[in-house]
């Protein structure tokens, strides 16, 4: 997986996945009598044209062969998206992985999956963008709806906005897509403002959330808790597909969010509630962004591993030291201590009243009259 590689000094460091598998092993995870760890395959051109278009697919194939003919046009050969020997291969492998998670849901072989290494929610039916060359997660939603599931919701934690994953089924309406991201003012897509609700035969089905540069823990959860449960519950999904990218965090170097590695736990914590309180705990959860590669990526997604597995690691449990040492002896970075950033979680419910004066809260209030109504619900109580 970790051939997905835009080569030295590109953000979407490789190293990242290598980690985390390290980390959540030596934490035990892997190891479990419950775990399976199973090798993705290269999607087939067939299956990733349920989601993108032919050409794409076919200039993938073009690009991946001779790298020195880019086709800026569908976002090939870009310097966000550089192109490379074996860029189809490689992309296509991660949307196996995800691709496989579905299929294990489908046929009852497991409850939830995990692809760290998916998540690439910028990539469209057309077009790559954003790090993002195959659309993984659209993937993974269009096989459980090729496998019977009615409806799926698909939450999206990055701190950008999954603008691909939702143009993707903006006009399905057995798709709800909800997106808690960084405003596109100060950040990259540039979209997902609340009033991007979906299209005319699925009015609804796109939920947009757009917080304010500097959020926090106790502000995102409060934005994340006053939106998403009351939408999911409302929707009744089968299955939910999630988007854990962990670049809201901190000490991120490409997002101005201020969430630590305690408030990503917490969301991940809250999305496999929903799974179990509305979809017989039938859940997919794939990975992202994230550009920390050594403090922040392989803590988070371990945490993601544990909670999907029923065995969440405590966040005062120490770092194991044999995975210090490999991240020392490897970049010779010095990493956190503990799994967790020892910070304090608390946030406002929403019952205790909506604040005017608050950025966060006048982002939520624009958000759920925008889109509780289409789903019968009441913007100021539900």
């Amino acid at each position: 997986m970790t051939a997905y590689n835009f080569g030295p000094g590109h953000p979407m460091a490789p190293q990242r996945m290598d980690l985390t598998v390290r980390l959540a092993r030596s934490l035990g995870l892997l190891d479990l009598s419950h775990v399976s760890v199973e090798a993705p395959e290269v999607a087939s051109d067939a299956e990733l044209e349920t989601v993108h278009s032919p050409d794409f697919v076919a200039a993938v194939h073009r690009i991946s062969e001779d790298p020195s003919s880019p086709d800026e046009s569908r976002g090939l050969g870009t310097e966000d998206d550089p192109a490379f020997a074996g860029m189809h291969e490689a992309a296509a492998r991660l949307a196996g992985g995800s691709l496989l998670a579905a299929a294990a849901v489908l046929d009852g072989s497991a409850l939830h999956a995990v692809n760290f290494g998916g998540g690439l929610h910028h990539a469209a039916r057309d077009r790559a963008s954003g790090f993002c060359i195959y659309n993984d997660s659209a993937l993974a939603v269009q096989r459980l709806l090729d496998g019977g599931v009615r409806r799926v919701a698909y939450i999206d934690v990055d701190a950008h906005h999954g603008d691909g994953t939702e143009s993707i089924f903006w006009n399905d309406p057995r798709v709800l897509t909800i997106s808690l991201h960084e405003s596109g003012l100060t950040l990259f897509p540039g979209t997902g403002f609340a009033n991007e609700v979906g299209g005319p035969q699925a009015q609804g089905s796109a939920v947009n959330v757009a917080l304010p540069s500097g959020t926090g823990d106790a502000g995102w959860l409060r934005a994340f808790h006053a939106v998403v449960p009351q939408l999911v519950g409302a929707f009744e999904p089968e299955v939910i597909v999630s988007q854990h990218g962990c670049d809201s965090h901190r000490r991120d170097p490409l997002t101005h969010l201020n969430l630590s590695v305690d408030g990503q736990r917490e969301a991940a914590t809250a999305v496999g509630n929903l799974a179990v309180r509305y979809c017989g705990n039938r859940w997919i959860a794939t990975g992202g962004g994230g550009y920390n590669v050594t403090d922040v990526v392989p803590r988070s997604w371990s945490h993601l591993i544990a909670i999907a597995a029923g065995r969440p690691v405590p966040l005062r449990t120490p770092v194991p030291a044999d995975w210090r040492a490999y991240v020392d002896e490897k970049f010779g970075a010095a990493t956190p201590g503990l799994m967790g950033d020892d910070v304090e979680l608390w946030w406002r419910s929403w019952e205790v009243g909506f604040d005017p004066n608050d950025a966060v809260d006048r982002t939520v209030m624009a958000t759920r009259k925008a889109v509780f109504p289409l789903h019968g619900l009441d913007p100021w109580f539900d």
